[in-house]
């Protein structure tokens, strides 16, 4: 296979990295995705760095089996803790979630007070706070760990009372601190959008990094000559668990069929 026209391999923990996917295919329509949710292990966020580290790189080496020419960490856990590791492990070019949010984020606030929503592990890793300050050290930036949100996506419950109850008892206390800009620091996150604004208001503005993503892995193949010509992209879906649910909530999101997928 002509190295223009190998896939574009894309991994999460379960099926919140198809809000990146959904990106690239407005972005990059003639590339082919592989793309793998780890839906048996998923949420990554509660996990130690040691093991989102194995699971990333038994990802990354699945989707390498399809000879990706660009891998997608389009999980924010997993960008915070292993994407240097990531790098260093493999030769391919990897990119993740996390330098494009807060791209976005700092080119939209007005008044440099940033909030950051995550899995745990994201927020304890502290690495949005990092990327900020290293672009702007009077930003502030408030975070708090939503734990609840990723399974209540992945249980298609984004349209429940109860998932409006959590958000609201989750994202009170951060507008306390008058905040213009909140980071959606998880690619489930952006599911419950509708959730989130109706208890944040229309002043804030939400970022999510996947279509900051799509523009970077854009640039990316652009610049290494990479760029697909093929007129029918074809994409693959591999999932640990689950895949008829999986495919059910994945069509309904991407607003097209899913007519490969297989658990592996």
């Amino acid at each position: 296979m002509d190295l223009q026209n190998r896939p574009i391999g894309v991994f999460d923990s379960g099926l919140g990295g198809l809000t990146t996917v959904k990106e690239i295919f407005k972005r990059l329509p003639n590339e082919n995705i592989v793309y793998f949710g780890d839906t048996a292990r998923v949420p990554y966020g509660s996990k130690s760095k040691e093991t989102i580290t194995q699971f990333s790189i038994e990802n990354t080496q699945f989707l390498l089996k399809f000879n990706a020419k660009l891998i997608v960490v389009a999980c924010n856990t997993s960008s915070s803790l292993s994407l240097n590791s990531l790098k260093a492990h493999f030769k391919v070019p990897i990119i993740g979630v996390i330098a494009p949010g807060v791209k976005k984020a700092m080119s939209v606030t007005k008044n440099n007070r940033i909030g950051v929503i995550g899995t745990r592990a994201t927020i304890a890793s502290k690495s949005y706070e990092k990327e900020i300050k290293k672009r702007n050290s009077v930003t502030k930036c408030l975070s708090r760990s939503c734990p609840l949100f990723v399974p209540l996506v992945e249980e298609d419950w984004i349209g429940d009372e109860v998932t409006y109850t959590v958000a609201r008892r989750y994202l009170q206390p951060l507008m306390k601190y008058n905040i213009d800009t909140l980071i959606l620091g998880c690619t489930h996150y952006p599911l419950l959008k509708g959730v989130i604004k109706r208890v944040v208001g229309k002043k804030v503005n939400l970022v999510d990094s996947a279509e900051e993503v799509a523009l970077d892995a854009k640039r990316l193949l652009e610049a290494r000559r990479l760029l697909s010509k093929n007129k029918n992209a074809r994409h693959k879906f591999f999932v640990s668990d689950k895949p008829m649910n999986f495919k059910a909530i994945g069509e309904r999101f991407l607003g097209r069929k899913i007519s490969f997928i297989k658990k592996v």
